[in-house]
């Protein structure tokens, strides 16, 4: 698996069923963010090569492909999956070199749940119904047809992961998809539209375009022949995406950026909330929109978890990727990193006390080149500050106490985002008052990412615009139409009408 970390490859972008150069001839060094070296050399794809694939898309749409029945769609997607199982260890291997993630982390949840997304969607569509509704003397039916092409934009935290869970809702509902991923983690794309090229797709379904988002990635939002935007990122690129979509009146879905909150109660079962508040705080480095990076605990139990979970911060070993006991990787690039330790700089300016991490550690070659820092803990700040409400985007969780269930809810509440939330107690009553009082688009109780593909996602406030995932995928991906056939022209009584 090494091999895969070393090697540097020139990718292409895949338009009309095949793989070509970009048009400017222009390419970026993608970084291995273990090691600081080369992986890769990514297409600087922009409008022309956009075109190219809006183009394609819309040839495709406009033939054969808008004939296939979902059973042809879905049996595609099957087949796709198939080609992902086959080839779960090499993907894996990609997908931590690339981002730099922990091989075992890609291993155990990216490649799987890519797998698992085209196969639920398979599934999903087979049993996608419907509404109708019966007048007198007359039959209302919802029709839901395909838009056409639709541009899906994915982030560089968990690339196939997040790309599947576009891709294959989009095509089951047939569409056809130009998809941009992040210049930062490309591997895993290109190696899905290699699975595609394999699976004997009809050509255009699926096109892929490599590039900056300030270039290619606008070009793609603003091309007047795409329908929807479904875009996973940072909320102030989401701001732009919306600001150029919606003139548009494009079909726009934004995941964005979250600062969850973990709220931790007096009566929870002590050893499993530290366990889950752990893995909520620092799982993939912290890069994860819906990682709980606020750890909110009552003040009777304060002194008593933070001891506990700091040492179990202390226990999380990091280093080599590849190593199968490594729990944390790198952060994703040198800049990133840079980010978040002005965070933590800010913290101490605002009277934080970092009880643990906060440094770059000192690992052997080659991982002393890569773009590592410790998990951090930051007790002492305000609930307001900046460093507080701010989202990092890597591993760094702050500490507040509270008295009253009020004021933890306060706490929870008073950021500009809203996507997730996780709630730890052993009142069932509390669990359900805040777990609606809570301004999020998820709340999970005594758990923390424990997902059915079937729910809606997404946030409110700044996190996002939109629900994806089950049905609010499949609808998204489609237009209703409503069709009134009336059958006796002469009913017994008129009915009113709007």
């Amino acid at each position: 698996m090494k091999e895969a970390a070393q090697m540097v490859r020139s990718l292409e972008q895949f338009i009309g069923g095949r793989f070509q150069a970009p048009a400017s001839g222009q390419y970026l060094v993608n970084l291995a963010p273990a090691t600081g070296k080369p992986l890769s050399q990514v297409p600087r794809g922009g409008g022309e090569d956009v075109n190219a694939a809006v183009s394609a898309a819309q040839e495709a749409f406009d033939g054969p492909w808008r004939q296939w029945s979902v059973e042809q769609r879905a049996a595609l997607l099957d087949r796709i999956a198939d080609s992902l199982q086959q080839r779960a260890d090499d993907l894996a291997a990609l997908e931590s070199a690339d981002t730099g993630k922990p091989l075992a982390l890609a291993a155990k949840i990216d490649i799987p749940r890519a797998v698992a997304n085209f196969r639920f969607f398979a599934t999903a569509v087979r049993q996608f119904g419907s509404d109708c509704f019966p007048m007198e003397g007359a039959l209302n039916y919802t029709h839901r047809s395909a838009l056409g092409p639709v541009a899906l934009i994915s982030p560089w935290n968990l690339p196939l992961y997040l790309l599947s869970w576009k891709v294959a809702p989009a095509l089951a509902m047939g569409n056809t998809v130009v998809a941009k991923p992040s210049e930062m983690t490309p591997m895993t794309a290109d190696a899905l539209a290699s699975v595609f090229e394999a699976a004997d797709a009809p050509p255009g379904i699926f096109n892929l375009i490599h590039g900056l988002g300030g270039e290619a990635g606008q070009a793609l939002v603003e091309h007047p022949d795409i329908k929807a935007v479904s875009f996973t990122g940072g909320t102030a690129t989401g701001s732009r995406v919306a600001a150029t979509a919606a003139p548009q009146f494009k079909k726009l879905s934004l995941e964005l950026g979250g600062k969850n909150p973990t709220l931790v109660f007096a009566d929870c079962d002590f050893e499993a909330t530290v366990n889950g508040a752990v893995r909520a705080a620092f799982t993939n480095q912290g890069q994860i929109c819906l990682c709980g990076s606020r750890l909110l605990v009552e003040a009777s139990l304060y002194p008593r978890f933070v001891e506990a979970f700091v040492a179990k911060v202390k226990q999380l070993k990091l280093g080599d990727p590849e190593h199968p006991e490594t729990q944390l990787g790198a952060l994703i690039s040198a800049e990133h990193r840079e980010k978040v330790e002005s965070y933590l700089a800010l913290a101490r300016q605002e009277g934080g006390e970092i009880l643990c991490g906060g440094q770059r550690p000192t690992l052997p070659e080659p991982w002393d080149q890569g773009f590592f820092l410790q998990p951090t803990v930051i007790a002492g700040l305000s609930p307001s500050c900046r460093t507080a409400t701010e989202e990092i985007f890597g591993p760094v969780v702050s500490l507040h106490p509270f008295e009253t269930e009020e004021e933890a809810l306060a706490i929870a509440n008073g950021v500009p985002y809203g996507l997730s939330a996780s709630l730890w107690t052993g009142d069932v009553t509390r669990a359900h008052r805040l777990s609606q009082a809570l301004e999020c688009g998820l709340v999970w109780v005594n758990t923390w990412l424990l997902r059915d593909l079937r729910v809606p996602f997404g946030g409110v406030k700044a996190s996002g615009v939109g629900r994806e995932g089950g049905r609010y995928s499949l609808e998204f991906f489609s237009e209703s139409k409503n069709v009134c056939i009336q059958w006796n022209p002469n009913p017994a009584s008129p009915k009113a009408s709007s």
